[in-house]
């Protein structure tokens, strides 16, 4: 099905909806989109019987960019969500995410407590008082894209060690790379910047969450530190928690969610 757009609290987003059954809205990490998400899939959903939406964030792909910096903080991202919801006819729904998108997801529960029937919860980021000197990176690449162009933040991953069960997957970095040379810099450092406003809901907000959650994390990346996994699993009253640290682990992960979510909804 072709991407198509809507208007959702003053900016343009594009989306795509395909599959059958119960709705799930899918958000991705930052810096990713329609596109390079699809490349570089978590999950099949083409395994998993629901009713798939997927965005371009606000600022990314072939969505618009808006300049205040906030709005694109998570709860604001977790805005657009319910107000995309809204658009297209959805009451209740599954919020899932990678990274931003998980961290949206959490602030979708937390906001629109009657909207979300359940969370699919992949990559957890920084959070909380970590999330500081995670702000302080972002800013820095920010200014780096700024100053030298977006070869300049393809050259600075290509450094970093990838996570567990992508160590040796040279494939996947090329794709990565690919992904970010798609990038405008003076969109791309907009949206880095954005993520310096970003962080989770407050513990006790998490812990009334009253739906059930499924949490899937990765080792070796301290971007996405088990440790704020295993803390929203202790902290959500219903979660399910599966680490991967092999590319076998990964493979499971479609199926982790299929059960997940054939047993809750």
């Amino acid at each position: 099905m072709a991407n198509q757009e809507v208007p959702v609290r003053g900016a343009r987003l594009v989306y795509e909806r395909s599959g059958k059954g119960p709705d799930l809205i899918w958000g991705h990490g930052l810096t990713m989109n329609l596109a390079s998400d699809a490349v570089l899939a978590l999950l099949d959903w083409s395994q998993i019987p629901v009713s798939v939406v997927r965005y371009d964030a606000r600022g990314h792909g072939e969505s618009e960019s808006t300049p205040d910096t906030k709005g694109y903080s998570w709860s604001e991202l977790a805005l657009d969500q319910l107000a995309l919801a809204d658009a297209l006819g959805i009451d209740t729904y599954v919020s899932a995410g990678a990274s931003m998108g998980c961290g949206t997801a959490l602030h979708a529960a937390v906001l629109g407590r009657e909207r979300v029937r359940a969370l699919v919860l992949a990559l957890p980021p920084t959070g909380w008082e970590a999330r500081a000197a995670q702000a302080a990176t972002w800013e820095l690449i920010a200014k780096m894209i700024e100053d030298q162009g977006v070869e300049a933040l393809v050259t600075s991953r290509a450094e970093l060690e990838p996570p567990d069960p992508y160590k040796g997957d040279t494939q996947r970095r090329d794709q990565q790379a690919s992904a970010v040379r798609a990038w405008d810099p003076g969109r791309l450092a907009l949206v880095m910047r954005g993520a310096t406003e970003a962080n989770l809901p407050e513990r006790a907000a998490l812990a009334q969450i009253g739906v059930p959650a499924l949490i899937l994390a990765w080792t070796g990346d301290p971007i996405h530190p088990v440790s704020t996994a295993e803390e929203l699993a202790a902290l959500i009253p219903d979660a399910e928690l599966h680490v991967a640290s092999t590319a076998s682990d990964m493979d499971d992960w479609t199926a982790h969610t299929n059960t997940f979510l054939r047993r809750v909804l």
